[in-house]
């Protein structure tokens, strides 16, 4: 008899547990593949493209996969391209290789974007062997390895408005906003070559991208007027333009970003103490 009421009580039980509803295929960031799984239809499943699974994971073809597998999903974000922007703008703005979001788009990397086109963004997740998206539009010279980086310096005197704050926080902030008055100089925080020059339409108004060589890059944007163009190799300290108001800036102050193989790093981190 005691056992007939364990039992019932069991059964009862059971019925009134919650079952956990699994995440639906198309918002999975993770998945672990089932026996007779293949890539093209998990994909297809995630509505992530095959090719992206595919580099996310460091597959490579014939993309044979084992059950049990796990699988990281880099899903999509969704880009309208705005008058004036160009691949390399893009790119920096979402700190995703052009490369990848071509792909993401099956777009050849040197295609032409019109306004109004509509771009998926796809995340970049960190290669298994450690590897790194290198930066977007960046010269053959710059590789996606990281070097030992320069001897780096405040690129102006100033208040810092607003601080860095990491892509994984709701309200990220991939550099700092410095105060100092309109027409203040900006010099360039360590030697390098400038590889942007100009209007970001979207954000950043004038600014300048100096690649330090192995992987480091800085950049210097709200700027009122670009002092070098690009391709100009420029020393630490030179100026490469005057803090303004220029894009998103909330009255004369400098943007200012470090980045690490196309991604964002606390330039506080790096940068010496302030006297």
């Amino acid at each position: 008899m005691r056992r007939a009421l364990l039992l019932s009580g069991l059964a009862a039980l059971l019925a009134t547990t919650p079952v956990l509803a699994q995440t639906p295929p198309e918002e999975e960031t993770e998945h672990v593949v089932k026996p007779g799984e293949t890539l093209g239809g998990i994909a297809s499943r995630a509505r992530v493209p095959r090719i992206l699974i595919a580099e996310a994971n460091g597959l490579k073809p014939p993309y044979t996969l084992k059950a049990g597998q796990t699988l990281k999903i880099p899903r999509t974000r969704h880009h309208t391209v705005k008058r004036g922007e160009t691949g390399f703008t893009i790119a920096y703005i979402h700190a995703v290789p052009w490369r990848a979001i071509a792909v993401a788009n099956g777009m050849e990397p040197d295609a032409p974007i019109q306004p109004g086109q509509k771009l998926l963004i796809p995340t970049i997740i960190d290669q298994p062997d450690g590897g790194a998206a290198v930066a977007a539009s960046a010269p053959a010279s710059t590789t996606s390895t990281v070097g030992e980086a320069p001897a780096w310096r405040w690129p102006l005197s100033g208040t810092v408005r607003r601080g860095y704050a990491p892509r994984t926080t709701t309200n990220y902030h991939d550099g700092m906003d410095i105060r100092a008055p309109e027409g203040t100089a900006v010099r360039s925080t360590a030697a390098g070559k400038v590889i942007f020059a100009g209007r970001e339409p979207a954000q950043f108004g004038n600014m300048a991208v100096v690649d330090h060589g192995n992987g480091w890059h800085s950049a210097y944007a709200f700027l009122s007027r670009l002092t070098v163009k690009q391709g100009d190799e420029v020393s630490a300290g030179e100026r490469v333009g005057l803090v303004g108001s220029t894009g998103q800036a909330k009255g004369n102050e400098l943007h200012f970003e470090l980045r690490r193989n196309n991604r964002p790093v606390d330039p506080t981190a790096h940068l010496p103490p302030r006297n």
